[in-house]
């Protein structure tokens, strides 16, 4: 029979291989990569700071240069350690963008009306991120590319609207597509 040690030796036994396993499944996450988003990246150690010049528009969209270069501006900000400077010649690497392709496409239609109920809008940027201490490339997509739904009014007036609102939106989302895609050499 068990007597009192027993019950007290019993309750050491279960919280050790509690203890184990938790320090078990932390190693395993470890050793899988796992880490807190935004604070990791694959850029080298020496750089502090970050240029991203206007990005050019070698589309027809109207201000779409703008609306993407100030979400990099803003996602580089919120989730980076860099500093973002103005100037090309003060910054450790600079962030060059050429916005190639915007494209809204209908999706869904209205079937009394005919009228299009949601759009698709394709977004394509050529980026590259210049090391200027090393002069090297550190990062280079010609066709990094984002998707995104917006569902159209059935207002027609409220049509144009919508259409700046949904850039800005896919601007942002584009913006957090690119900055991840730097950051994790992707």
């Amino acid at each position: 029979m068990c007597s009192s040690d027993c019950t007290g030796f019993r309750k050491f036994s279960l919280w050790y291989v509690a203890f184990l396993v938790l320090l078990g499944a932390q190693a395993l996450l470890a050793a899988c990569g796992y880490h807190v988003a935004g604070k990791s990246d694959l850029l080298p150690d020496g750089i502090k700071t970050i240029a991203v010049p206007t990005f050019m528009n070698a589309t027809a969209e109207f201000k779409i240069e703008q609306y993407m270069t100030d979400a990099v501006v803003r996602e580089l900000i919120t989730r980076t350690r860099y500093q973002i400077v103005s100037n090309s010649s003060e910054a450790d690497v600079i962030l060059h963008g050429t916005i190639v392709l915007v494209d809204a496409i209908p999706q869904n239609f209205d079937a009394l009306t005919g009228r299009a109920t949601s759009v698709v809008t394709i977004t394509r940027v050529h980026v590259v991120l210049f090391d200027q201490l090393e002069g090297r490339e550190l990062y280079q997509n010609p066709e990094l590319t984002h998707r995104e739904t917006y569902e159209v009014s059935a207002n027609p007036e409220a049509f144009v609207q919508e259409r700046d609102a949904a850039l800005r939106r896919a601007s942002r989302t584009m913006a957090s597509t690119l900055v991840s895609a730097v950051l994790s050499g992707f």
